[in-house]
């Protein structure tokens, strides 16, 4: 720790403006997991979501919550010696809750807990802290692409 954006892009397959997780800082393996985002004005979806008035989308947050989650599955998975997929699928998300906005000039800190691992599947409590205030939570399910 912590795991740079260097080696999480050997991680995920996500890219920009897409890469949502800029370091690791913290790992339980197949347990839980803590990311950071760093959110700038230049990001690319400020343009449109607000003009005047910046905003990050809370779908996006969510996104970052999933990729944080797709890091605590994949560094198991190496640590544990075998290679699990590649590309997780965002299956599904419950009781998602959004409690402030997130600006530019914002560091989140993304934290993900696994609840169960079933097969290809994982179930993740999730939520995001700004200046440690939670932000947003959710659950979160990703399935494991199948190679049909």
């Amino acid at each position: 720790m912590p795991v740079n954006v260097e080696t999480i892009q050997q991680l995920l397959p996500h890219r920009y403006p897409f890469l949502l997780v800029d370091r690791l800082i913290e790992l339980v393996p197949d347990k839980s997991a803590v990311a950071i985002k760093n959110v700038t004005m230049n990001e690319p979806f400020f343009q449109g979501h607000f003009p005047g008035h910046p905003v990050m989308p809370g779908v996006l947050i969510v996104e970052a919550m999933a990729q944080a989650a797709g890091l605590l599955t994949q560094i198991s998975s190496r640590l544990k010696g075998t290679t699990g997929s590649p590309l997780f699928y965002l299956a599904k998300v419950d009781n998602a809750r959004f409690n402030a906005p997130v600006v530019p000039g914002d560091q989140l800190r993304l934290e993900v807990e696994l609840k169960r691992l079933l097969r290809s599947m994982g179930l993740f409590e999730a939520r995001t802290l700004v200046d440690g205030k939670v932000v947003a939570s959710c659950e979160l399910m990703c399935a494991a692409r199948s190679d049909k």
